[in-house]
C-alpha cells in the first residue's frame, strides 16, 4: 500500500532527486520506499525536508517481514 509519492535523493545517483513511493514507516525516521520496482530503506531529513534513499545496500524483497 502506497502512503504517498515524493521526490527523494537517490544514493547511487549522487543524490539526484527522483520520484519514490513511500510504502511504510518502520521506525523513527526509517521508511520503506519503492524505487525502480524495488523496495529500499530511506530516512527523512527534517532540516532539508527530503528523503534520502539507500539503494546501494541490497533491496528488501518482502515488505511483510517488518
Amino acid at each position: 500500500m502506497v502512503l504517498y509519492t515524493t521526490e527523494a535523493h537517490i544514493r547511487s545517483l549522487d543524490e539526484v532527486l527522483k520520484k519514490v513511493s513511500v510504502l511504510k514507516k518502520v521506525g523513527d525516521n526509517d521508511y520503506l520506499v519503492e524505487y525502480n520496482n524495488n523496495t529500499f530503506h530511506a530516512i527523512f531529513n527534517p532540516f532539508v525536508g527530503r528523503y534520502f534513499v539507500d539503494d546501494v545496500s541490497p533491496p528488501r524483497r518482502n515488505i511483510s517481514d517488518r
